[in-house]
């Protein structure tokens, strides 16, 4: 096991109780006494950061920041720093449809962003001789942004692989003999397509390790096996948002969920209908408070994530909590099908143990009474369509209740992703289903 910050990765929860209370306090002290959207929000909030319990504070919703936002454009007004202090700006990919949330950081919060990436590496047992390669588009969606940053500041290689074809990019990786790849969990898979098609042996390329977010691919057993198989190298996932920040990471001893970074971050997971705290082990909605990005925090927000956290010593030395399984699902994305609660990752879960699956999509139409379900399956080319119709079917039925619509498409038929996979679509619409706020 190693840590980057072992002072703090390896104390006790008491300890750890006490670090994240001086953090919240000396961040309040800073933020409460210029940040106008906080100043506002909290006011006439009776709130002691060392004793009080945090369910004192209201939350925060990403509507909340949106309406700010609108209200105040183009940043709103949760800065708490003058406008020249800031020298980063991300934004959210938008793909709601809705205005996208804009994000600054100064000098500090983002030196705060690379420090909870490095956190993140060193638990994945990174190691100095390390050659990252990131296939990302490096836009103004904060993505992989302070990842290669801060393996550039750890000392490793690093070649960015934007506006690149995946021929190019997965040559570029061979060419370079890259030991890591950070990605969406899509686009792992995709790549691995491509070098099938190609005849490129990646499996047994120099790559170990791919660091994959964005989605909940990562923590899908199905998904997750797929990806090890092509690339022959251990997927470590990871969580984060552009507001909130780098919040989470796979550790290499633990693998099947995803420790939130409690050194910097303080977790709640609550009912998202009543509010209230739920018992741990119980599913609910993550609520983050960071606590490093003073020049624009985020105090008890609302993830829209759905959660099982557990609290205990890990094996890799941790005290931090543990996401159980990682992301299980989120609020927005839940479908309900014929009185069935159904996240789509349940059902890439069921889909990618298909070999002859080679990509898929939901459509969703809501058109009657009841929502109706149609599976669409790429298959394989010389693949036996009728029956794996008839498997997919039959097991969505057996695992999750119902019996959706499956039909086959031919090969090549349905889009691939570089970033975040647009799989659910509204079939009465024609638009793409409401995604989770950008990772």
């Amino acid at each position: 096991m190693t840590f980057y910050a072992a002072e703090e990765e390896t104390l006790d929860r008491d300890a750890l109780d006490r670090l994240q209370r001086r953090k919240l306090s000396d961040m309040l002290k800073v933020v409460l006494a210029s940040n106008v959207f906080y100043t506002r929000k909290l006011a006439g909030v009776r709130f002691d950061p060392l004793r009080d319990a945090l369910d004192r504070l209201p939350v925060t919703t990403r509507g909340d920041l949106q309406e700010n936002q609108a209200e105040h454009p183009p940043y709103g007004s949760n800065l708490t720093y003058p406008p020249r202090r800031y020298v980063r700006m991300h934004q959210t990919s938008a793909s709601t449809g809705a205005a996208p949330l804009r994000w600054l950081d100064t000098h500090e919060s983002w030196a705060w962003f690379k420090h909870c990436w490095a956190i993140l590496f060193h638990a994945a047992g990174i190691q100095p001789a390390d050659r990252f390669v990131f296939p990302f588009s490096f836009g103004p969606f904060v993505g992989f942004w302070a990842a290669f940053e801060s393996a550039v500041d750890l000392g490793n290689l690093s070649i960015a692989a934007g506006g690149m074809t995946t021929s190019a990019r997965l040559r570029l990786i061979l060419d370079h003999a890259a030991t890591v790849i950070c990605c969406t969990p899509t686009y792992a898979l995709r790549m691995a397509e491509v070098a099938a098609a190609e005849g490129l042996d990646i499996a047994r390329s120099p790559v170990r390790a791919l660091i994959v977010a964005g989605e909940p691919g990562g923590n899908i057993p199905t998904t997750r096996s797929r990806i090890e198989a092509a690339w022959g190298a251990r997927v470590f996932d990871h969580t984060g948002m552009t507001e909130i920040g780098s919040c989470g990471f796979e550790c290499a001893e633990a693998p099947g969920g995803v420790h939130v970074i409690e050194s910097e971050f303080i977790p709640e997971v609550i009912d998202p209908a009543t509010g209230a705290a739920v018992p741990e082990g119980e599913i609910g909605e993550l609520v983050l408070t960071n606590l490093g990005r003073w020049g624009s925090p985020l105090i008890r927000y609302r993830t829209g994530d759905q959660v099982r956290m557990l609290r205990r010593r890990c094996a890799c030395g941790r005290w931090f909590a543990r996401l159980d399984g990682g992301i299980l699902g989120r609020t927005d994305e839940m479908l309900v099908i014929r009185g069935n609660n159904v996240f789509p990752s349940a059902i890439e879960e069921i889909v990618r143990g298909f070999d002859e699956a080679v990509e898929f999509r939901l459509m969703v139409d809501r058109g009657g009474a009841l929502a109706q379900l149609r599976i669409e399956v790429e298959a394989r080319a010389g693949a036996d369509s009728v029956r794996l119709e008839q498997r997919v079917g039959d097991a969505v039925r057996d695992r999750l209740h119902f019996r959706p619509e499956v039909s086959i498409v031919t090969p090549g038929t349905l889009p691939r992703f570089e970033m975040k996979a647009r799989r659910v679509v509204y079939a009465d619409s024609g638009t793409a289903a409401p995604k989770s706020p950008a990772r």
